[in-house]
Order: C-alpha cells, then sequence, then structure tokens
C-alpha cells in the first residue's frame, strides 16, 4: 500500500536531507513536489492545498531553517502533518454499557462489506465478546449464503431467514433474538447496490430508525480513490456514519483514499483490510501509517502480529530447540505456517524500517511456502525428524507424495541444511549471517 507516494516522497526528502543548510526557496521546491506527488496519489485536491499550507507555515521557521539537520525537521513536520490529516488518533469501536451493541455496516456492492462484517466479529471473539452476526441483506440471495458460510469457519452464529423479505423487520427480529441468547455484540450486514440510489438510502435510514446502532460503519473499497471519498461523503450526509472501514489497502498503491476520506467526511477510518484472508483486518492507527508512507516502516504492528501468533512458551521451547541444535522440519513447517498466518511477506517486510526498497528487488514466492508444507507434510514423523534417512527412495515417495520432484526435495533439504548452519551461527552470537540462497520465500 502507498508504494507510489512513498517512492516519490523517498526521492524529494533524499534531497532535502543532502542539504547541509535549506533556504526558503529549497522548501518551496520540496512542498511543490510534495503537492505533485500528492495529486498524483489521487489525494483530494482540498486536501492536498490544505496540507500543503499546514507544513510550508511551520516548515518555513527560524528554528528549522537555522537548525543543525533542517532537512529531517521538514520531515518530521510531514510526519505530523500526514498525522494529523490521516486522523491523529487510533478511534475504536465505542462498546454500549448495555448489551448488546448494535453495529450497522453500510457499503456499495463489491466493497467487501459481508466479508468485512465477519472480520469484525472474528476480532470481537478474539477479545472475549460473544458477537452475532445478521444477513440483512436480502437484495442479493448469495449474500446470506456467504455470510453463513463465513460464520461455519469462524463458529460465530448467524442470525437469517430466506422467508422474511423485509430487512427491517429481521434486523429488528435478530436484536431480540441476541438478547435471548446473551450476544453481547449484534453486526448487522445491510444491502448495498450498485451505485448510491434513493432506495437504499430509505432502506437503511428505516433500519437505522428502527434499530438505532451504537455505530453505523461505511465500508468503502480503497481501490476506488476518490470515487469511495465521495461515495462516503454521500452516505454521511444522507445517513449518518460514526466512522469508515476501508478495504483493499493491500492493492492500493496510490492511498488517495485514505489521505482524504478523513478530511472530507469528518469522520475516522476505524479499521483497514490488508487482504483476502479472514484474519486480514487490522486497527487504522493514523501514526503507524504516516511511518509506512515515508518509508520508515510499522515495527509496532510488525510485533503485534507476531504476538498473535507466538505465545512465550512455544518461543522459549524453539529457542532452547536451536540452542541444542534439534531444529527439525517439523520445527521448519510450524514456524512458516505462523509466518503465513501473519499476512504477505511483502506486507510484513514493508512493515520493516528502511525494506520499502529492498523488498522491491525480492521475488516473494507464496506458492513455495505451500510447497515446502506439502513436502513436509508427506514425509513420515521420523524423516521429519531426522534427515540422514532421506535416501533417493524416501525422496522419491515424497516426491511423489507431495506432487513435486525430488529436485525440489534435494533443493528443500540443502536450504534447510544451510538454515541450521545459521542457526548455528546465531547461537555463537556471530554477526553477518544471511538468509541462505534461495531460501523458500526469497528468490
Amino acid at each position: 500500500m502507498f508504494e507510489n507516494l512513498s517512492d516519490r516522497l523517498e526521492g524529494i526528502f533524499a534531497k532535502l536531507k543532502s542539504r547541509g543548510f535549506l533556504k526558503e526557496d529549497d522548501v518551496d521546491l520540496a512542498l511543490k513536489e510534495i503537492r505533485m506527488a500528492l495529486l498524483e496519489a489521487d489525494v483530494n485536491f482540498k486536501v492536498v492545498k490544505q496540507f500543503i499550507e499546514q507544513v510550508r507555515e511551520r516548515a518555513i521557521g527560524k528554528e528549522v531553517l537555522d537548525s543543525l539537520s533542517p532537512g529531517q525537521q521538514v520531515i518530521k513536520i510531514v510526519n505530523d502533518t500526514l498525522c494529523e490529516t490521516l486522523g491523529s488518533q487510533n478511534t475504536r469501536i465505542q462498546l454500549s454499557p448495555n448489551p448488546p451493541t448494535i453495529i450497522m455496516m453500510l457499503g456499495l456492492q463489491g466493497s467487501g462489506k459481508t466479508t468485512t462484517s465477519a472480520k469484525l466479529a472474528r476480532l470481537f471473539r478474539k477479545e472475549g465478546r460473544r458477537p452475532l452476526l445478521v444477513a440483512g441483506d436480502l437484495q442479493r440471495p448469495a449474500a446470506i449464503d456467504q455470510l453463513i458460510a463465513l460464520g461455519k469457519q469462524l463458529d460465530i452464529p448467524v442470525f437469517y431467514s430466506k422467508e422474511i423479505k423485509d430487512p427491517v423487520s429481521l434486523c429488528v427480529d435478530a436484536i431480540r433474538h441476541s438478547k435471548t441468547e446473551g450476544r453481547d455484540i449484534v453486526i448487522l450486514d445491510t444491502a448495498g447496490r450498485l451505485h448510491i440510489d434513493e432506495t437504499l438510502m430509505e432502506q437503511v435510514k428505516a433500519i437505522k430508525e428502527k434499530t438505532m446502532p451504537h455505530e453505523v460503519l461505511l465500508v468503502a473499497d480503497a481501490m476506488t480513490g476518490q470515487d469511495a471519498v465521495n461515495m462516503a461523503k454521500s452516505f454521511n450526509e444522507k445517513i449518518g456514519i460514526d466512522g469508515i472501514i476501508l478495504t483493499k489497502m493491500d492493492g492500493d498503491a496510490r492511498g488517495g483514499a485514505a489521505l482524504s476520506i478523513r478530511h472530507v467526511t469528518g469522520k475516522p477510518i476505524k479499521y483497514i483490510g490488508t487482504g483476502e484472508k479472514i484474519d486480514m483486518l487490522e486497527p487504522f492507527y493514523p501514526d503507524r501509517i504516516a511511518a509506512r508512507i515515508l518509508g520508515m516502516g510499522d515495527v509496532l504492528t510488525l510485533i503485534e502480529k507476531a504476538q498473535q501468533s507466538f505465545d512465550q512458551k512455544e518461543a522459549e521451547r524453539l529457542q532452547k530447540k536451536i540452542l541444542e541444535e534439534e531444529f527439525t522440519f517439523e520445527d521448519l513447517r510450524d514456524q512458516l505456517k505462523k509466518i503465513r498466518g501473519m499476512g504477505t511477506i511483502e506486507n510484513l517486510l514493508s512493515m520493516i524500517p528502511g525494506m520499502n526498497k529492498a523488498v522491491k528487488d525480492v521475488k516473494v514466492e507464496e506458492k513455495e511456502l505451500v510447497k515446502i508444507e506439502a513436502i513436509i507434510n508427506s514425509m513420515t514423523k521420523e524423516e521429519r525428524r531426522n534427515h540422514n534417512i532421506l535416501n533417493g527412495s524416501r525422496r522419491k515417495r515424497i516426491a511423489m507424495g507431495s506432487g513435486t520432484s525430488v529436485a525440489d526435495i534435494n533443493r528443500l533439504i540443502k536450504q534447510y541444511l544451510e538454515m541450521k548452519k545459521m542457526l548455528k551461527m546465531f547461537k555463537g552470537g556471530k554477526k553477518g549471517f544471511r538468509f541462505p540462497k534461495g531460501f523458500p520465500m526469497f528468490n
């Protein structure tokens, strides 16, 4: 996400930092380039105008121009202004002191509203809540089946009816049902259209009036850029929203919607969807997103993802195995599974400061991770724990069972042995080791 904008800003800041001192003309030239970069990233022109004015007002000052590192000072001002534009701080969903908390989901067809409803329910369940999903999109029959399937996958109940034709009645019945079942979160997945029309607006207005939701969240597709911003403005003016969830952020290289929508609607972005998988919904932190845009990484989110995937006891067990040189194919498979669960490798690498440029030269093969898992799963328990017994006939059998070739098996064994060497160096405290050449995720 924000790849194009990050590249442009990185080049502009490199020029600023290379100068020992800055004149007012230097700042103006940099701001002109930043303005063009933001406009090319599809940021609303009013937002760009205000952003540039705010940065210039702070940057053309004695304490900046006379400072020992004026370039760094200007970058800090841009970072702070970006945070303000994005909303300054993370805004969470306000839970009602008298359950259930009713959350109404709005959006056009194709924005990912139904999947996002399920993702949100999953997040609440992880926090110890008891969510109920409500299939209130009666315009699109497949939406009901989709939500039922997602509910089964997550083991979260779904309230639905294929007999009731009135979405208002269905949502009211669902809230009544949630109280008898002790559900403390109710997520209403309402109908969408291919475009905003009066019928859609009247329907969601009626649902809002009858159910009195505590939160009205608009799901918007980030890849539609300014169309998403205009759509959000219309929904806010006609219905009234409390927050926004931006989906498909992983496919949005420009970032115009994220940088405009908060300013235009006055409503906070509360979550962002970073992929299709059911666990790829994360809270929106303006300061972390600003850091990503400026190529500073997002270490806090990376740490949080790692904490969710790895527990302390398991980490200690793995450390002990590495120290005792007992790292097996089973351990490799388990760690790769956890890494895959944290998101795409590109996304993880982009969170590491300074990796934005490096990632471009790295070809990340997610399919290779799946292939490795299949190979290890095709081994017997004994083979996974003792690579020395993997002779020619065993390798042929494993290749047949995993749908790969003997060459793939040989390559993995070689990489595994090189990795064990690397871990031995790590154990000995040696510096300067690198991933083995051709290691699964790096080609």
